[in-house]
């Protein structure tokens, strides 16, 4: 028998990673511009009159009729001229108008949740970006904060991380003390009704700034930069959703203590629900030596599981599932519904989009509907919590649970662990 002769590889020094690195910035770009193009910068999908009547859970011929008082937008004709179109800006007008009572009372102010788990790939940032955007077509007003230097948020609103985005967009000058408010960095994006504060690769140097000022600076609490940085913003938002690193970092610590509600997408598997039971008890542990120990205390309006990437065809799956529901009946609730992984997932984030970006979906109709209604459901069971939140703003003798089933609004639908030591 011959053998088989390896030829040993050439040693790889750092100027090599320096050219990998470039190489793969380069392909990136390539990529991003044949997805989005022919503008290279991502546009929201639009809208005709049966998808508006839909979402607006009217009939056509009512939408017709209201569009006679020519006070709300008449959206254009298509380029083929048979077709009458809307803007996401002109469908966000009727949707405040049509949900006027459902909508930020005077007197409340953004409600904060950041998306949260240890592990990467169970569905975090896709869960941020559809919360936003299903937010905003139910007339609010959105502030997307990316904190994860791998900066997967940024990509989804169309600019790339490594190329497009500088020091000073980011949280770092917050981090570092050259702002005291988050302001600086908000810029708009292709979807109406949502801002962003985008993260780079650069963003790790937050990981080195925040123990270096606890260890220098008399007083400072290096858990509330976040939370003291959006405070000048919150008049100007009715959602601030955090996209957080899968790791409980000191970014991440700073954004759940932000935060009046948190989100862990979590698949049903093993090692998912294994990783989650340690999550909450190191979290536990950092709350107790952070605020606890000190006298202080924090209080979280509301703090959900969603099963993502769910496969019905999987036993194990389902068996897990019980152990969550069963885990998570307390105070941290399961929500009812599930986010399959299917297809649908997969081709929209190729593209650099979601599920809210498809005008038209090539695949089987069926399959994206199931995909789309999960998402809407589970839109709308959220806003159903942030609006018992501004409630409690207003008035905390009204205080009330949020009921177990939240009307859905009838949508348009197209044919690994880290360790650290913290230094106090």
């Amino acid at each position: 028998m011959s053998k088989l002769t390896i030829k040993s590889p050439a040693p790889i020094g750092l100027a090599d990673i320096a050219e990998q690195a470039a190489h793969s910035v380069e392909m990136m770009s390539q990529i991003r511009a044949a997805m989005l193009s022919p503008t290279t910068h991502k546009a929201a999908p639009v809208w005709n009159l049966s998808q508006l009547a839909q979402l607006l859970n009217i009939e056509k011929g009512s939408l017709t009729h209201r569009m006679s008082r020519g006070d709300l937008p008449q959206g254009a004709l298509n380029e083929v001229g048979n077709r009458r179109q809307f803007t996401l800006a002109e469908v966000r007008t009727w949707v405040r108008e049509y949900r006027k009572d459902s909508l930020r009372p005077a007197g409340a102010e953004a409600v904060t949740v950041s998306i949260a788990n240890f592990k990467g790939g169970v569905g975090k940032t896709t869960t941020a970006v559809t919360l936003a955007q299903g937010m905003s077509l139910l007339g609010h007003k959105v502030l997307v904060i990316d904190i994860d230097p791998q900066g997967s948020l940024t990509t989804l609103f169309g600019i790339l991380p490594d190329s497009e985005v500088e020091e000073e967009d980011t949280i770092l000058p917050l981090v570092m003390g050259a702002e005291t408010s988050i302001r600086y960095a908000i810029r708009p994006t292709y979807w109406d009704g949502i801002d962003l504060v985008p993260a780079a690769p650069l963003l790790f140097g937050a990981e080195f700034a925040l123990p270096a000022r606890q260890t220098k600076e008399e007083g400072f609490e290096f858990w509330n930069v976040l939370n003291y940085g959006i405070d000048d913003v919150r008049g100007d938002y009715d959602l601030i959703v955090i996209d957080t690193p899968p790791a409980l970092s000191y970014t991440t610590i700073n954004a759940l203590l932000a935060s009046n509600g948190i989100i862990m997408p979590l698949p049903p598997s093993t090692l998912d629900f294994a990783s989650a039971a340690q999550f909450w008890s190191l979290f536990s542990d950092l709350t107790t030596q952070l605020l606890t120990n000190r006298g202080l205390d924090k209080h979280f309006d509301f703090m959900n599981i969603l099963l993502s990437r769910v496969d019905s065809s999987d036993a194990t799956g389902a068996i897990v599932k019980q152990w969550i529901q069963t885990t998570y009946a307390n105070r941290v609730s399961v929500l009812p519904m599930e986010i399959p992984k299917s297809a649908v997932t997969a081709s929209t984030t190729v593209e650099f989009g979601t599920v809210y970006d498809i005008t038209k979906y090539d695949g089987n109709a069926r399959t994206f509907k199931r995909a789309r209604d999960a998402y809407d459901l589970m839109v709308s069971y959220i806003e159903t919590s942030v609006q018992a939140v501004w409630r409690r703003q207003i008035d905390p003798s009204q205080a009330t649970e949020a009921p177990l089933r939240a009307p859905v609004l009838n949508r348009s639908t197209p044919s690994t662990d880290m360790t650290y030591e913290l230094i106090f």
